[in-house]
């Protein structure tokens, strides 16, 4: 037996809110300061900016 249109459009509509979750996590992660610069736990060259430098 196949599930009702409805039944697989709200099912469809979760996936895509988990989906849309997962990808702003994601997000969140990947430019909350990736490369420690600001902080000052990243290596630094002698005489290089502080901002702008991205590993």
């Amino acid at each position: 037996m196949q599930k009702s249109e409805a039944t697989r459009v709200k099912e469809l509509q979760k996936e895509v809110e988990s989906l849309k979750d997962l990808v702003n996590s994601l997000l969140s992660v990947i430019c909350e300061e990736p490369d420690g610069v600001q902080s000052g736990s990243a290596p630094m060259m002698a005489g290089a900016p502080r901002e702008g430098m991205c590993m």
